[in-house]
């Protein structure tokens, strides 16, 4: 099924954050009256506001960007359900079995993500298929190559597959050996918030996985108010 223009642009604001009409149009190959008309639907259902920012000349710039509602849109992996049966492992076998469930989780997972990226020899290799996993599990990852995420610039940076590489060479900034797992969307995020060790789980995951070749840091953290999950990838080799 084709996919809406309206989705289209939830899919945009979720991964690349808060953007101009001017920006989503030359993204859809559409008019930016056009899309303002689609942008303003989506803001009439609560799915999406917006800022005014000031501009170094002229009128202020408004930028759009998702709400809470529209999470809706995207995968939660039946919250409720999940949030009732940590509640009910607790109670039943208390913390030190939630916990065991967690592990149990974590190496059922390292043992699958380990099979997908055994074929990959390089760290980028890794990344990338690590990126193709998570996006199947709905959790819109890309991996962005040698940059700071707090200086990256929308209109500089291209998207092929799940990675991002920049056009000026800025991966030399950090000396080649900076990566970024993005993940925009958290589909576990009803039992992240209710149980932390989720998270912490995830981030063992990662390090177990790209062990003798990369150190792993989280810098944002959905589950702490950021918009999307980022972590940090050094290459030791």
């Amino acid at each position: 099924m084709k996919e809406k223009t309206s989705e289209k642009i939830l899919s945009l604001l979720k991964v690349e954050g808060a953007l101009t009409a001017k920006v989503l149009a030359s993204e859809l190959g559409l008019t930016t009256m056009g899309v303002r008309q689609h942008l303003q639907a989506l803001a009439d259902d609560g799915d999406i506001s917006f800022e005014d920012k000031k501009a170094v000349r002229g009128r202020p710039t408004r930028y759009w960007s998702l709400t809470a509602q529209s999470n809706s849109h995207f995968s939660d992996r039946h919250e409720e359900l999940t949030v009732q049966l940590i509640d009910s492992v607790q109670v039943i076998f208390g913390d030190t079995g939630l916990e065991q469930l967690i592990a149990h989780r974590e190496q059922a997972s390292f043992v699958l993500y380990s099979d997908r990226l055994a074929g990959q020899s390089d760290l980028l290799g890794k990344l990338e298929a690590l990126a193709e996993l998570r996006n199947e599990e709905g959790y819109m990852a890309t991996v962005i190559i040698g940059n700071d995420i707090g200086v990256i610039k929308d209109d500089s940076d291209i998207i092929k597959d799940n990675c991002k590489v920049f056009d000026d060479n800025s991966d030399m900034v950090n000396g080649g050996n900076i990566y970024w797992l993005m993940e925009n969307h958290c589909p576990i995020c009803a039992a992240a918030s209710k149980c932390l060790n989720f998270c912490r789980s995830e981030l063992n995951l990662f390090q177990s996985l790209l062990a003798g070749m990369a150190t792993v840091e989280r810098e944002e953290h959905i589950v702490e108010g950021a918009r999307r999950c980022a972590y940090k990838v050094t290459a030791t080799e």
